[in-house]
């Protein structure tokens, strides 16, 4: 026989859920990139702070004015931070934007230094103009700045790399022609990429170029300032004595504050040292049009000429043995790159325009030519030949800093430069621990919200278990597809958010039970009460759900890190918990108003409302009870 026109079907809304459920977690064992056994996917994707790992998170500035870089160009770099970050085979690693500066990196599993993968990997082949001391103090006698290729003979400042063991260019290792090995220089060993980050003394300074020079005019003095200014080659304190004292305040500059004088006064001024300008922001000599100032090992000056070939003339590079056993990072050129090199070598083997001082010629008269990555030259071999071919990159690199050089080059320059803000790494052990804290909250959570339903509600306490199991079913098969989906990342503040989202779960068990005794209260019986219980608390509950979901949103949007997977979760719950109030709360309600059980005060955990009915029917007025 068919129901009443009205009367609600329970089975259909309990059929439904079930329904849920099994599409649910056929998507859990079966889409969505799942493998491995039936245990492996049956795990969410857990946060560092669960499992481990390492978290980076860079700021993005644009070279020199402080300000935000585009979405555009954001979005390009985290792309080839990703590669970067993928090259070094680390499964699931993350790598996402937060705000319109920032961009975090995430390591799951893994402990290792990611301060460099936010350089900017500039690449820029100048000649070699003219060298310096580059120590920062009184200048003495100047060194012999030019490198020899004979490993016994006196070290120099810039390691000698010959294209060929003769003046012509032969077959290299990689396939074309170009560079050897140079000689090793037993100075300071080169890295492949530059890390400059501004002292933790640093303070503020302007973000105009302009206003930023007048604030290191003024912390030098005009007296200093007009002295350097002054200058048309490095100052010869010999024939001026008083000027290494004029000159003396530039040592006190920082990095950043050097990065904002003229390239002639770096280069004159010989108070700055090395360490000042290895200390400069990145990108802070990337613009190719103009001559620049590097250093090469630490102590070598060098004024390099405008950028002739770049980067982005690199069609592809890799890490290779050369034959000397050294690690070299192989160059193709693109067809118009190698058109460039060509020339580049050409203008250095003839010294075209004199153009190389005498400190800037190798040991047998030919220019150098610098390949410098961000801010820091990496070698300058001397060109002994036109290279009509592909040629290497050599700085007595490592497997490991040859491979990561040759990554940064593939995967290209970052469109914007980064300072690395906070590095975090957490260990295994810590995870797991932490990961064991939060269940062990969630499920006393859970525990205690059970045990006071059954005290109190006794037979409706099984409606809340049963709901609470099967949220609880729900919440995981949803967290399980979104980590794949959509890389959502379950971590410690996520858990907190599904403990909260019990206590808005319990919220909705008292709304709607207390309503329930309130009709009871009023003299209807438990079936037609549960009905009308339904109605008027059903507005009650999805208003309070629809104020935490909001709630959730908005602080998913405004926040950053850790907070928006609490938000996310706890919308995530909330909106579940909705689910399971209409597919199986009212309905097992609405099943158990049918039967005997329900109507037992002891059983069904009314026994303080029911007997009140029972009194409502006896006679009210004494008169007639007199009588």
């Amino acid at each position: 026989m068919a129901p009443p026109q009205g009367q609600m079907r329970p089975g259909r809304q309990l059929a439904v859920l079930g329904g849920i459920l099994v599409v649910l977690y056929l998507l859990v064992f079966f889409a969505g990139g799942a493998s491995g056994g039936w245990k492996d996917r049956l795990e969410p994707r857990l946060g560092l702070d669960l499992v481990g790992g390492t978290r980076l998170t860079l700021e993005a500035t644009n070279t020199l004015d402080g300000r935000a870089p585009t979405a555009d160009n954001l979005e390009q770099a985290r792309q080839i931070i990703e590669s970067r970050v993928n090259a070094y085979g680390v499964a699931e690693a993350e790598v996402v934007t937060e705000g319109d500066r920032n961009i975090v990196v995430s390591l799951p599993g893994e402990n290792r230094d990611l301060t460099e993968i936010g350089s900017a990997a500039e690449l820029r082949f100048r000649k070699v103009l003219k060298i310096v001391d580059g120590s920062g103090a009184i200048p003495s006698p100047a060194p012999s700045p030019s490198g020899t290729a004979d490993p016994a003979a006196t070290p120099s400042p810039t390691g000698s790399a010959t294209p060929t063991p003769n003046a012509e260019a032969t077959a290299s290792p990689s396939g074309g022609q170009g560079g050897g090995a140079p000689s090793e220089s037993p100075s300071a060993t080169p890295s492949p990429s530059a890390s400059a980050s501004p002292s933790a003394s640093e303070e503020p300074v302007p973000q105009s170029l302009e206003d930023q020079r007048k604030a290191v005019e003024a912390k030098v003095g005009a007296e200093a300032w007009a002295a350097a200014s002054g200058l048309q080659a490095p100052a010869d304190f010999s024939a001026d004595p008083t000027l290494a004292e004029k000159l003396k305040p530039f040592a006190e500059l920082t990095g950043r504050e050097v990065a904002v004088l003229p390239t002639q006064m770096q280069f004159n001024v010989p108070t700055i040292g090395c360490l000042q300008l290895d200390d400069r922001p990145p990108a802070s000599i990337s613009a190719a049009d103009q001559q620049v100032v590097a250093c090469e090992g630490g102590y070598a000056k060098n004024l390099l000429d405008q950028a002739k070939v770049l980067g982005t003339d690199v069609d592809s590079a890799a890490a290779v043995r050369d034959q000397t056993s050294q690690w070299v990072v192989s160059l193709d050129f693109t067809r118009n790159g190698q058109e460039k090199w060509t020339a580049l070598t050409r203008e250095a083997f003839n010294n075209e325009g004199q153009a190389c001082d005498a400190s800037a010629l190798g040991d047998e008269g030919r220019c150098r030519v610098a390949v410098v990555l961000d801010n820091q030259i990496i070698s300058s071999p001397q060109i002994q030949g036109v290279l009509t071919g592909n040629s290497q990159i050599t700085g007595n690199f490592s497997n490991a800093e040859a491979s990561e050089l040759a990554g940064y080059l593939n995967y290209g320059a970052l469109p914007v430069t980064f300072e690395a803000q906070e590095q975090q790494n957490v260990t295994a052990t810590l995870g797991a621990s932490y990961l064991r804290a939060g269940l062990l909250a969630a499920g006393i959570g859970m525990l205690l919200v059970i045990i006071y339903s059954f005290f109190y509600y006794r037979l409706l306490g099984t409606v809340i278990f049963a709901s609470l199991v099967l949220s609880a079913l729900l919440l995981f098969g949803a967290l399980v597809v979104l980590g794949r989906q959509i890389g959502f990342t379950l971590t410690l503040a996520g858990i907190s958010g599904i403990i909260v989202s019990l206590g808005v779960a319990a919220d909705s068990f008292v709304i709607y039970f207390e309503r329930l005794k309130d009709e009871i209260r009023e003299g209807r019986s438990p079936r037609s009460a549960v009905s009308r219980a339904w109605v008027r608390a059903r507005r009650t509950i999805i208003s309070a759900n629809a104020i935490t979901i909001m709630s959730a949103v908005v602080l998913y949007i405004v926040s950053v890190g850790t907070v928006k997977g609490f938000a996310f979760a706890l919308g995530l719950a909330t909106v579940l918990d909705l689910v399971v109030v209409f597919l199986f709360r009212h309905p097992m309600m609405t099943m158990l108003a049918r039967s005997q059980a329900f109507l037992s005060p002891r059983v069904s955990g009314l026994g303080r409302v029911l007997p009140a009915k029972s009194e409502q029917a006896q006679p009210r007025n004494p008169r007639v009870k007199e009588a």
